[in-house]
């Protein structure tokens, strides 16, 4: 059985009513080519936001090393590369960018055990969500988390399709690596931004897991 992620309840209740809706104007209608037509169009729209909106059970690993940073959303790396970054104290960070197609799960998960120390909502533009640019011009969610050891900034960025961002968390909330914290609905694309002498565990075009996936480590020596 499908489990379904609470954040996509609005959607799924709207996506049933109109399935409803079209399938009682297809049982109306006499011609039976459209009829059929009807009820497949139905058909395939409840499925996908069925899909769209599925929430699998994820297991951190077992041998998480202190210092590791999971990834926060499924995906596929498009971006590793060093920015200069004034939240960090030598103003450089590296950045690893995660971009969510509409098939990909899109619910949201902690990368790393701490505590919030700031949530910042920024509007601005909804440009593809695989262009470079988009991590500073769309309309996006900041999340700061400290560990108690090193800092981390997590960003749930919207894309051209993903207008609608979900984000369950606020300032001092203490939080575990692998729980569910919200979700893009629709496509779009998550930056993680970390300590500059973080040792990358991904490369570029792999594809990751919420929750699962080890996408760096943070050296604490």
């Amino acid at each position: 059985m499908i489990r379904l992620t609470v954040y996509g309840r609005d959607v799924i209740i709207k996506a049933l009513l109109l399935t409803l809706i079209i399938d009682i104007i297809a049982l109306l209608i006499p011609n039976e080519t459209l009829k059929i037509l009807l009820l497949v169009i139905s058909a395939f729209f409840i499925v996908f936001t069925l899909y769209f909106f599925r929430d699998p059970v994820r297991e951190v690993p077992a041998d998480l090393k202190e210092g590791a940073i999971l990834s926060p959303a499924d995906g596929k790396v498009m971006i590793i590369e060093e920015i200069k970054h004034n939240s960090f104290t030598d103003s450089k960070a590296l950045v690893i960018g995660i971009f969510l197609s509409p098939l990909n799960v899109h619910v949201n998960r902690i990368p790393a055990s701490g505590e919030i120390t700031e949530v910042k909502y920024i509007k601005g533009e909804f440009i593809a969500a695989f262009e470079a640019s988009s991590s500073h011009r769309n309309e996006r969610t900041e999340i700061t988390l400290d560990t108690g050891k090193f800092k981390i900034i997590f960003s749930q960025i919207a894309g051209f399709v993903a207008r609608r961002i979900v984000c369950e968390l606020k300032k001092g909330d203490k939080v575990k690596a692998g729980n569910t914290f919200g979700m893009i609905k629709f496509g779009s694309r998550m930056d993680v931004i970390m300590p500059v002498n973080s040792e990358c565990k991904v490369s570029l075009n792999q594809k990751v897991k919420a929750g699962e996936t080890v996408i760096a480590e943070v050296k604490l020596d």
